[in-house]
């Protein structure tokens, strides 16, 4: 059955791929943006464009009318209370208006660090409260705990040049965009998804630096990239008044260190396991 599915957070690296999907599986795709001119930029037609934003609850609810799912990619940081606002609570108000809109079904893109034992990280920490709020909303939700995404990878190049700060430890199980897109489409049309909070993992574990070298091996083969100790980031963060590298220093420094990357045993019997390799992503993003 195709229903009508509001996507919040659509013009993201991560919530356009989630739109298009649905709207090639056949359903109607309502998307909720501040600017429509940035919108119809990004989705020119076929797309049900309306202007708002999550935190206006009079726009919120507006975008809701009449809708059967909502999916939720909201992007805070770089300071922990804008973590809070935007993942937690703005995610929190979504849940409220939904559930008084009547919204069958609710998706949330939340990460693999979102566990308890990580409160200590913003992040995370907003993380775990949108996923109580959605939880007590009583919108029948599925909320994703993905790993990294490949597309985070881009983000590491500069020009000619590609380095990661530490990445040489912990490995991730790296997966796409369009394969996670793929399942959330899915999911709407899964009952014995509901209620579920589900950790996906792409196929192979890599280290950042081992990442980013195969990344560029395919998309960027003139450059080589390398890595840079998260203490040595810090002093050049400090000396240099970089306040774009001391934003991210504390978000790479926890995911250079030992952590629980989840189990994707529910999640790969549900949807099958993602199964496009990063040379395959590279090769498809490059040409």
């Amino acid at each position: 059955m195709r229903k009508t599915i509001l996507v919040i957070g659509a013009t993201g690296m991560l919530g356009e791929p989630v739109a298009r999907r649905l709207k090639a599986d056949g359903h109607t795709v309502r998307i909720l943006s501040r600017s429509l001119e940035r919108a119809r930029r990004r989705f020119p037609d076929g797309f049900d464009l309306v202007e708002g934003d999550a935190a206006d609850v009079p726009s919120l609810e507006k975008a809701l009318h009449g809708c059967d799912g909502v999916h939720i990619n909201l992007s805070g940081g770089p300071r922990p209370e804008d973590f809070d606002r935007i993942e937690h609570r703005g995610t929190a108000e979504v849940a409220r208006a939904a559930a008084r809109a009547g919204v069958g079904r609710l998706t949330y893109l939340s990460g693999i660090s979102a566990r308890a034992e990580n409160r200590h990280f913003p992040p995370a920490a907003a993380k775990l409260g949108a996923a109580a709020a959605i939880a007590a909303s009583g919108v029948h939700f599925t909320i994703f705990r993905p790993s990294w995404f490949f597309e985070s990878l881009k983000l590491f190049v500069r020009g000619k040049s590609a380095a990661t700060l530490g990445g040489r430890r912990v490995k991730f199980r790296r997966l796409a965009a369009d394969d996670y897109a793929h399942i959330v489409s899915r999911s709407y049309d899964l009952s014995e998804a509901a209620g579920k909070t589900l950790d996906l993992l792409g196929p192979e574990p890599m280290t950042m630096l081992e990442a980013l070298t195969r990344y560029c091996a395919v998309a960027h083969p003139d450059i080589k990239p390398r890595a840079m100790p998260i203490w040595l980031a810090r002093v050049v963060a400090i000396v240099t008044g970089n306040r774009t590298l001391k934003n991210v220093l504390p978000a790479m420094d926890f995911f250079d260190r030992p952590h629980d990357e989840g189990d994707p045993t529910e999640a790969n019997r549900l949807f099958s396991a993602p199964r496009t390799t990063l040379e395959e992503w590279a090769r498809k993003t490059a040409s």
